[in-house]
């Protein structure tokens, strides 16, 4: 029983069940690009009891076109993840900016790719 109440263990689990650190898991309700997720919050009545309720992400299945790679890539993005990527210009460029830490391990996979085929930007410093 103590196996299951330790945090390592669980960690564990979902590492060898398709998870990540971040909370991604193959079926999580968490954006791939921008790692929203649900939040809890009260269901409040009109006599005002407060019970416990969850805040889900508006999650939709999406089929991008990648310029780079010259395919389709099928994600699981929030409306406001596929807004800032249309923002962005594609998902190409999208990926290109965003946070490596934000995004799951097959958006990261995606990322990595584009870099291998596009060539990585060089950002160099300035001596100030």
């Amino acid at each position: 029983m103590d196996a299951i109440l330790d945090p390592r263990e669980a960690r564990d689990m979902r590492l060898a069940y398709g998870g990540d650190d971040r909370g991604f898991c193959k079926m999580s309700r968490r954006c791939e690009l921008t790692a929203k997720g649900p939040q809890v919050g009260h269901k409040v009545s009109h006599s005002n009891i407060k019970t416990k309720r969850r805040f889900l992400p508006n999650l939709v299945n999406v089929t991008f076109i990648s310029d780079a790679l010259a395919r389709n890539v099928r994600l699981r993005v929030s409306t406001n993840a596929l807004k800032s990527v249309d923002h962005n210009g594609g998902l190409d460029a999208y990926l290109m900016k965003a946070d490596a830490d934000v995004l799951s391990p097959r958006a990261l996979e995606l990322k990595r790719a584009i870099q291998k085929k596009v060539g990585k930007p060089v950002f160099v410093k300035k001596a100030s």
